[in-house]
């Protein structure tokens, strides 16, 4: 039967050759949109990791629901030395946040002020990168003050102004200081880049009165798909009630619930664009085996069986699939890779979609064997699934009338 079946391929060369390339561009058209839609999200996950928020954060109980002073962490050595020992983390570093009134001689503006760790910030986040004027933070620095470019905007500042601060330490006690700009960021989120402003954790200490007390512990690990585990053996080594770590999928759930509804959206997207494929290769195979209606009824009439007919159309479809798969792989595997590596870029696409976490102009692809793999063996059994109505509609003839068939 497999002879026979590669005969009826070369004898009928055009649908063959139609076969082959409607595998091929339903594969690759597959493929790259599940790559695209996979990358999307893993980009939107990463760029907001960058910005500010941590894989990992440490808090006492009661911070994030209530807040405070009475819900600071107030032992950060101590668990210092406790994370130091956890393999999977690459860097982590103590953050004291506080809102304050920042005003000069015109304008007033609320903001968010944190006092971070400069350089363990420039491997945490992407703050430093965001510069776009003046100098990051350092160490040493003293009443430095690294504020948004829509809050330096809003409050008529540039970069070696000055700023005056009003706010309450860490003991509920008044504090007050005159901070000078160094540097002004844009990090693409809008909410963020008009609230934010930082200065260093050594200085910020002292005028909050915060030595060895933080607002939270924020952590990186060295693979972000281990961050269950890690999280896991943070929380054995803390062995604290008062404490909870929790991950990025609890931090940003809200962008994960708009992630998973976007999947949603885009599963039924896929899932039509399945159907679509499934029909119009079924389609196809029904006009074929329509046509060779007169050619299946002699087969039945010397003697083949409906098993064997059967198989017959499966080395065939088996046979152009597999020919098309092969054909397809490499190249929608080098696409995937090649724009995985290289953006797609859209000029204007992150101003347009600012308030939905979008930070970049670059849509990446992701590039991931076993989901290519996977969607490729997902294609291969829809050709294999469009034989069957054929194959039952070439048994609703009798042989003797198939045979007879115009």
């Amino acid at each position: 039967m497999f002879s026979l079946a590669l005969k009826n391929i070369l004898f009928y060369k055009n649908r063959s050759i139609a076969t082959i390339v409607l595998t091929f561009i339903s594969a690759m058209l597959f493929v790259a949109y599940v790559s695209l839609m996979d990358g999307s999200h893993k980009s939107m996950l990463e760029n907001s990791l960058k910005i500010y928020t941590g894989a990992i954060e440490i808090y006492k109980k009661g911070y994030r629901d209530i807040g405070g002073n009475e819900y600071l962490i107030d032992d950060v050595e101590e668990i210092s030395k406790k994370l130091l020992k956890i393999d999977g983390i690459e860097i982590f570093s103590a953050r004291y946040e506080t809102y304050g009134l920042l005003s000069n001689k015109e304008q007033s503006a609320a903001s968010m002020v944190g006092g971070v760790e400069p350089d363990k910030e420039r491997v945490l986040s992407s703050l430093s990168l965001a510069l776009i004027e003046g100098e990051f933070l350092k160490e040493n620095s003293k009443n430095s003050i690294y504020m948004g470019v829509e809050l330096a905007k809003k409050l008529k500042l540039h970069v070696g102004d000055e700023v005056a601060f009003i706010g309450s330490a860490s003991d509920n006690s008044f504090a007050a200081d005159i901070f000078k700009v160094c540097g002004i960021f844009k990090t693409g989120l809008f909410e963020f880049d008009s609230t934010a402003s930082f200065v260093s954790k050594n200085y910020f200490d002292k005028l909050m009165n915060s030595k060895n007390r933080a607002s939270y512990i924020t952590i990186k690990v060295k693979n972000l798909d281990d961050v269950q585990k890690v999280n896991s053996e943070i929380i054995k080594v803390l062995n604290r009630d008062d404490l909870e770590s929790l991950t990025w999928k609890t931090l940003m759930d809200t962008m994960v619930e708009a992630m998973e509804v976007d999947s949603i959206f885009g599963y039924i997207s896929l899932s039509l664009f399945l159907v679509v494929i499934f029909f119009v290769v079924m389609i196809y195979g029904f006009v074929n085996v329509s046509s060779r209606i007169k050619e299946f009824g002699i087969l039945r009439c010397i003697g083949l069986s409906k098993s064997k007919i059967f198989l017959l159309l499966f080395y065939e479809i088996s046979m152009l699939s597999t020919l098309a798969i092969i054909i397809v792989a490499p190249i929608a595997s080098y696409i995937c890779y090649h724009y995985s590596i290289n953006p797609i870029i859209i000029d204007g696409i992150a101003d347009m979609y600012k308030d939905y976490g979008i930070v970049s102009d670059e849509i990446p692809f992701d590039f991931n064997m076993f989901t290519i793999l996977r969607n490729l063996a997902v294609i291969y059994l829809l050709n294999f699934l469009s034989i069957f109505y054929p194959y039952m509609y070439i048994n609703s003839f009798k042989p003797i009338e198939a045979s007879k068939h115009v």
